[in-house]
């Protein structure tokens, strides 16, 4: 439990600190860890192809990190609400909302209990939102640690709502796709739909890619395709 705490501390700290799009993709080395540690701790069998996933997901994420954007200095936290109100962000926005409450109120009941991608894509959509909320939050308080106080700004205390709104959300319906189905199946599907978006959300909110050449951009695709690849070969080997 302590180490839980101490990893999702350490992980609100790096998005204060490093762009979205590098931090998330990196989370799939927490699942090599959990691997090699069942391995040796639990004497769960990694399988040959287990071996080949984590092998993967490493090489992609160094592919990441090699390639991964500058973030632009960002000096208050009204230059991320500016960012978080421009028109190509709300039209993500509200067309996360407008998924999530079809998803709720529609498909839930329906199929919510027969299809995994129901409640993983509510925990997805959230989880996006809430990781744009966590670098505002993050960086205010960072700013403020450095003597620019941005708790005087109703924006931080905004950003703050809505990643205890997002995170509740996201945890509640994750929780219910993990009673419903194997967590081998939730969670690769969890993983592939929460960093795509992820990444897409702060491509758009950030901007991270204008200043890219295409090449680094392309190299930061093949190398989350290879995370997403080996992530789901490390779950598909579990016994």
């Amino acid at each position: 439990m302590i180490t839980m705490i101490v990893g999702e501390v350490a992980n609100f700290v790096a998005y204060a600190f490093a762009p979205a799009i590098l931090v998330t993709p990196l989370g799939a080395l927490s699942i090599i860890v959990s691997a090699v540690l069942a391995h040796f701790m639990l004497k769960e069998k990694l399988h040959q192809l287990g071996v080949l996933g984590c092998v993967m997901c490493i090489s992609g994420s160094v592919i990441i990190v090699i390639h991964a954007p500058q973030e632009s200095p960002i000096t208050s936290v009204q230059e991320i609400w500016t960012m978080a109100t421009q028109p190509a962000f709300l039209l993500y926005l509200g067309s996360v909302i407008v998924l999530v409450f079809l998803l709720i109120f529609h498909f839930a009941p329906r199929c919510g209990h027969t299809n995994v991608v129901v409640f993983t894509g509510i925990c997805s959509l959230m989880g996006s939102l809430s990781v744009m909320s966590v670098k505002a939050l993050g960086t205010a308080l960072k700013l403020t640690f450095e003597g620019n106080n941005q708790l005087l700004y109703p924006e931080t205390w905004f950003f703050m709502f809505i990643v205890a709104t997002c995170v509740i959300t996201q945890m509640n319906y994750l929780n219910e796709a993990l009673d419903t189905f194997n967590t081998a199946v939730v969670s690769p599907v969890y993983y592939v739909m929460f960093t795509s978006l992820t990444i897409l959300a702060s491509v758009i909110m950030f901007k991270d890619w204008d200043d890219q050449s295409m090449g680094s951009i392309i190299s930061e695709l093949c190398g989350f395709i290879a995370v997403l690849s080996g992530t789901i070969l490390l779950n598909s080997t579990k016994d």
